[in-house]
């Protein structure tokens, strides 16, 4: 499968030309995000937009925030942990994605994960970066 790369750019040079769009985020929100094109076996965004949901993790400041993406193709491995029912299909996060984005690439809010599977979350990302 060919990707296109050349169409994102063009995208991308749109999204980083907004320099009065930061949009105000929280740890534990599922947020669409402009992920984009992206190198090989790297987690790429979909659609006309190239997004696709992002679990924001944590954040560092008003411009960047660390984030991991979710998905529908469910896996039974370290790496994947379900949420449930996220914007009406079954999601998880893929914890081995994990990355640090602009907010720049950030728009509409999903939904705001809930505390206890935030944890888990946080505790599953914790042993895998040890």
């Amino acid at each position: 499968m060919d990707k296109e790369f050349d169409k994102w750019n063009k995208k991308k040079k749109h999204i980083n030309g907004q320099s009065d769009y930061l949009p105000l985020y929280h740890e534990r929100q599922i947020r669409w995000c402009r992920l984009g094109v992206n190198v090989g076996f790297e987690q790429d965004g979909t659609g006309e937009g190239f997004s696709r949901p992002v679990l924001i993790i944590k954040g560092l400041s008003r411009n960047v925030c660390i984030v991991v993406p979710l998905t529908t193709a469910i896996k039974n491995n370290k790496y994947f942990i379900p949420l449930g029912i996220v914007d009406g299909k079954e999601a998880a996060v893929i914890i081995s994605q994990i990355r640090l984005i602009d907010t720049k690439r950030l728009y509409k809010q999903i939904t705001t994960l809930d505390k206890n599977i935030f944890a888990d979350i946080q505790k599953a990302v914790r042993n895998l970066l040890s």
